[in-house]
């Protein structure tokens, strides 16, 4: 199913229509619920030492890691549209990260990021996304990159651990 799954998700991301130029309320609302339902800020909104979400800081980057055995570390990263986010991402960049879990550099996004999931959104519904994280005010913020090993991250991260086999 896997092999199956991503030939399609690549074609869905450049496929994608292009954004108007001027998204209008009804879609921005319709991309603000998808992130909701999606629980885009389960991951890439900042905590604060508490673990308390920092609502202002809106999805400018998760702060709290996610360790997975044999690949490393991973921080999520800044979704708003500063330079430090998404700001200088090509709506097909942000579609094929968010569908087929492919950063713009061509590298695989971390398995915690579910893009298999949500590859199965609807050309609309993806473009209410990106137009909603378009609408968002721009965020300045430190990017955490991954790390191979614990002694080298610079922020705390949750472990997963595999059952025995």
């Amino acid at each position: 199913m896997k092999s199956l799954a991503f030939p399609m998700v690549f074609g869905l991301a450049f496929t994608t229509p292009a954004l108007s130029a001027d998204p209008d309320a009804e879609q921005i609302a319709r991309g603000a619920y998808l992130a909701t339902i999606m629980d885009c800020a389960g991951c890439h909104l900042p905590r604060g030492a508490d673990g308390a979400p920092i609502i202002e800081a809106g999805l400018s980057g998760g702060t709290i890691g996610f360790e997975i055995p044999g690949l490393g570390i991973f921080w999520p990263p800044n979704l708003t549209p500063d330079a430090s986010g998404l700001g200088g991402w090509s709506d097909a960049e942000i579609a094929a990260a968010i569908i087929g879990g492919t950063a713009r550099d061509g590298r695989m996004l971390a398995p915690v990021m579910p893009s298999p999931s949500y590859a199965a959104l609807a050309p609309e519904d993806l473009n209410a996304l990106i137009a909603w994280l378009r609408a968002q005010p721009p965020v300045e913020a430190p990017r955490f990159g991954p790390v191979a090993a614990a002694d080298d991250a610079l922020a705390p991260f949750y472990r997963v651990t595999l059952p025995p086999q």
